[in-house]
């Protein structure tokens, strides 16, 4: 259904027709009425994380988020049928195949935990702030990376550091 504020300014059935073809939306659920197109891109020319933005990305999370769990809800059956195999070769090829299955639900849950600390993070209004400078993350990194927590600056820094530690160990 069109918003209130479309139906009223709008012919009603020509609001209704934009909402329903997915052109033109409203997001309800999250208790904002923001209106976004689907051709919406955050720019650097708006203030940085406004209304539309927090949306954009709260949107984008959300639907990452669903289609990691739709992933992991893949059944593993089909894995541990294969260990009926006699086959020695066959039962290790199964076995290597099962173990880099397993790690790949591993990355899963940790993602989906790092979606929810960013889902988080908009909620109490720090998402798209670097954890240590407190500077914006740039609008082009976290459309690539949107749980990204450090500006590249920041991140750079912090893998420099890392590289140094595993050089001195």
């Amino acid at each position: 259904m069109a918003p209130k504020w479309l139906r009223s300014r709008a012919v009603p059935k020509l609001a209704d027709a934009l909402m329903n073809s997915g052109i033109w939306r409203t997001s309800e659920g999250s208790g904002l009425n923001v209106r976004q197109d689907r051709e919406y891109r955050p720019s650097d020319k708006e203030p940085f994380m406004n209304e539309r933005q927090r949306e954009y990305f709260r949107e984008k999370l959300t639907r990452w988020r669903e289609g990691v769990l739709n992933e992991a809800k893949r059944p593993l059956q089909p894995l541990y049928d294969e260990q009926n195999q006699s086959d020695v070769i066959d039962r290790a090829s199964s076995e290597a195949d099962r173990a880099l299955e397993l790690r790949a639900r591993e990355r899963q849950r940790k993602l989906i935990s790092k979606i929810d600390a960013a889902l988080a993070r908009l909620d109490d209004g720090t998402y798209g702030f670097c954890e240590e400078t407190g500077e914006p993350i740039s609008l082009r990194r976290l459309e690539a990376r949107p749980t990204a927590t450090l500006s590249i600056e920041a991140q750079e820094r912090h893998e420099r550091k890392e590289r140094l530690h595993r050089a001195d160990d």
